[in-house]
């Protein structure tokens, strides 16, 4: 199964201008839990509700002065939708994040979440599951 065949293509953005609460509102409208970052067209980062907590909550900031571009990561792990399912979900693991941009060259074309993979590949989830056994358990051989 390919990224392109179980990836979100109504992807919520926002802008790296925009206002934190902005942010926390389009979060509670969609129900979900990040926002992918642009300017212009072009990817600028990501903004989660982790983010949002941790940067902006805990320090007592306001969420009307404070602005997407100060709390949002930068550094984004994007994935082509040809890639498979399985693959994504490795990159995942090894990055630890739970949200992966779908891109086609520099084009934002969707997005594809942990919660995506485990709906559409309840099998590869107990894969998964088995290779954190195995990094956890040094008398077994690394799956890899």
């Amino acid at each position: 199964m390919l990224v392109k065949e179980i990836m979100n293509t109504d992807v919520k953005t926002i802008k790296s201008s925009d206002s934190i609460q902005k942010a926390a509102k389009i979060m509670n409208e969609y129900r979900i839990g990040g926002l992918i970052v642009l300017d212009k067209t072009q990817l600028a980062g990501i903004i989660t509700e982790r983010d949002i907590m941790r940067d902006v909550v805990a320090l007592a900031k306001d969420v009307i002065k404070t602005k997407v571009k100060d709390v949002m990561r930068t550094e984004l792990v994007v994935i082509e939708s040809n890639i498979s399912v399985a693959d994504a979900a490795k990159v995942m693991l090894e990055k630890n994040i739970k949200k992966l941009p779908v891109v086609e060259g520099k084009n934002l074309i969707g997005i594809i979440t942990s919660t995506d993979i485990l709906a559409a590949q309840p099998k590869q989830m107990e894969i998964m599951s088995e290779m954190l056994v195995f990094h956890k358990d040094e008398k077994r051989p690394v799956a890899g």
